[in-house]
């Protein structure tokens, strides 16, 4: 009798098991921003791995906590180091690859999901991609037509910050155009302190000044052939750029000079602008400057310190030049498609901005949410442009446009030196992309 008794209960245990484990299924499945539902995952323990320590991690772990509770799944997080491609090819290699990863650029995604090391991510995610983000989002999360990214902390880096008492000394407001901005810079300079601080010892930095000209003078569509190589770097656009770019970073108008500002990195470049006296009036960089200031020196968001959008040029529409992370699927694991799919949605974008130093391109994350008025422009701005490109250095080959003393960084500190010579800076340029090109 007892026998009898315990059988039909196993067997309805069994089902029971089976039901949540195609609920799972479901759930990771796609149709709608489901990620924020709870859900009883197959697989007790997703691994993520990501280079961020501590504040950084600390936020992203109440991310990842949210998750837990949600699931009951636990979130086993591994911090990558600075080279993430090494780490993740090494896990791979080993058969130890985390469910899920995010990586710092678009560049690795192409590369891991043309090698056939990630999972692609339109059947799990459904339409939450186009609720939730503009086309541009779900463009870079794509390689040859199949969905393999979700954008889940971005950072706009349009903006240029200023010392808020330099400007109302020169009696100065902010300019809106480059014409204006170079007027700017001539009366800052006049009024007895350098208008500009670069952090050219971290050469990304003059990188990301050539992007914004570059896209506004050439336009998005060459902005991505030239990231494609579709056109040569010595192109007659490439070097209109330069020209624009040699009129305002000159010795007279560089804290330190030229040298000075070859010696400087990027966190002092920020302190240099919001130090007491100030050693510059403004320095342009992404919205990350935000914790540099708030954290690294006494000047207040929106009282000593405050930023204006990058200067259209003859006429350029508003555009935005950024950067930011994108969640990886490299395990075909229901736990991880629901990882992702959390990852996607505005509640779990939401938690990290309230905790300040970051902003999320998910435009469905409440912009009250952001801590100050300054960083909430700044996200709004984010998501509310209509032309949105990449860190071009970040979409070309690491040798060619992010290795320090090499590419792009070596060649522009070089221009920096000598912005006169144009031509053999711009042949340098392309011969160092072909080289790169031809080793990938």
């Amino acid at each position: 009798m007892r026998r009898r008794i315990i059988l039909p209960l196993l067997a309805c245990a069994v089902v029971i098991l089976a039901a949540a484990y195609i609920a799972a299924d479901a759930l990771t499945a796609g149709g709608g921003d489901q990620g924020t539902d709870p859900v009883k995952a197959r697989r007790e323990i997703v691994s993520v791995a990501a280079g961020w320590t501590g504040v950084e991690r600390d936020n992203f772990q109440k991310v990842l906590n949210r998750f837990e509770e949600m699931t009951g799944v636990t979130v086993a997080y591994t911090p990558t180091g600075v080279d993430k491609a090494a780490f993740l090819k090494g896990r791979i290699a080993q058969g130890n690859a985390p469910d899920v990863a995010l990586l710092p650029n678009p560049g690795l995604m192409t590369e891991l999901a043309r090698q056939g090391l990630l999972e692609p991510l339109d059947d799990a995610l459904g339409g939450t991609i186009d609720a939730n983000y503009q086309p541009v989002w779900r463009e870079l999360g794509t390689v040859d037509g199949k969905l393999y990214g979700v954008w889940f902390k971005a950072a706009n880096k349009s903006t240029i910050w200023y010392n808020v008492q330099a400007f109302e000394t020169a009696g100065l407001d902010v300019p809106s155009t480059w014409d204006e901005f170079k007027q700017t810079v001539k009366t800052i300079r006049a009024s007895g302190i350098p208008a500009i601080s670069v952090g050219g010892l971290d050469a990304w930095t003059l990188t990301d000044w050539f992007e914004n000209i570059y896209l506004r003078i050439a336009g998005p569509k060459k902005y991505d052939q030239l990231a494609k190589h579709e056109i040569p770097w010595t192109d007659t656009s490439v070097k209109q750029a330069l020209a624009v770019l040699g009129e305002v970073l000159t010795e007279e108008n560089l804290a330190g000079g030229v040298e000075g500002t070859l010696s400087t990195n990027f966190q002092a470049s920020v302190r240099q602008v919001f130090a007491h006296p100030a050693k510059a009036a403004m320095v342009y960089e992404g919205d990350f400057v935000i914790s540099v200031i708030t954290g690294e020196t006494d000047a207040k968001l929106g009282e000593q310190a405050d930023f204006f959008e990058f200067p259209s040029i003859n006429g350029s529409s508003r555009a935005i030049v950024g950067g930011g992370d994108i969640a990886v699927l490299l395990r075909d694991s229901p736990t991880g498609k629901a990882l992702v799919r959390f990852l996607a949605s505005a509640e779990a974008g939401e938690i990290w901005v309230k905790q300040g130093g970051t902003m999320s391109p998910n435009r469905q994350v409440d912009l009250s949410v952001y801590q100050d008025d300054v960083t909430r422009r700044s996200a709004e701005a984010l998501v509310t442009s209509e032309i949105f490109r990449f860190d071009l250095s970040d979409l070309v080959p690491s040798e060619f446009g992010g290795t320090l003393g090499r590419g792009l960084f070596k060649e522009f500190q070089d221009f920096l030196r000598n912005p006169k010579d144009i031509d053999r800076i711009t042949k340098q340029m392309e011969a160092s992309a072909v080289a790169a090109a031809s080793h990938n």
